[in-house]
């Protein structure tokens, strides 16, 4: 175990954001997401906190390197328009403005980008099964930390993702979403199943 987490360690650092970001302008008609879409949004980012060990600095971080300084200046602000999500512990009530989705989805995206490597390794059947294991192991278990620390425990999809048996095909679902978020049309791709989510 020590030995993986030396290696994602070792790929998280190597893959440290890159200020040469290309963005993506946001459509002149963008609407807001759906609470539904607001969920899938904060636990795609909650799962790059749990592959990134700087995760949360990254983001801010990249925040500015994207000119999103205004919107998120530190880390309170975005955990305060992360915080959005329903299945959080303190939920803030009402809607996020089309800007501010934008932002956090091309931060997604350009994290996606760097930790690209990580995400194939995970979801590759080449690897050999007992290094496959560990990898989501630790994963598993980083998120469900990070789970548990921010989210309520008494919604049931929160329940779903910390269950040993119904979570990780959940889990695998989200890291193959954060592959398609990935590279060139991440973004919108990204968008459209955001804005598909119904709820």
């Amino acid at each position: 175990m020590d030995a993986v987490a030396g290696i994602i360690a070792a790929m998280t650092q190597a893959l440290a954001p890159s200020p040469e970001v290309g963005l993506v302008p946001a459509p002149a008609d963008a609407r807001p997401l759906s609470r539904r879409g607001l969920e899938r949004l904060d636990l795609m980012l909650l799962c790059m906190e749990a592959l990134d060990l700087n995760g949360g600095e990254a983001m801010v971080w990249l925040s500015e390197q994207l000119g999103y300084h205004q919107l998120f200046p530190n880390r309170v602000e975005l955990w305060k328009i992360r915080s959005h999500n329903p299945l959080r512990r303190a939920c803030r009530r009402g809607s996020l403005a089309p800007a501010e989705t934008d932002a956090l989805m091309q931060i997604l995206c350009t994290m996606a980008d760097r930790l690209y490597p990580m995400l194939r390794t995970l979801l590759s059947s080449a690897e050999p099964a007992e290094l496959s294991s560990q990898r989501w192991e630790l994963f598993r278990d980083r998120l469900g930390q990070l789970l548990r620390e921010r989210m309520n425990p008494r919604r049931s999809g929160v329940q779903t993702l910390l269950d040993p048996e119904l979570g990780p095909p959940h889990l695998r679902h989200f890291v193959q979403s954060l592959t398609l978020a990935a590279g060139p049309g991440g973004y919108e791709r990204l968008r459209a199943s955001l804005m598909d989510a119904v709820g």
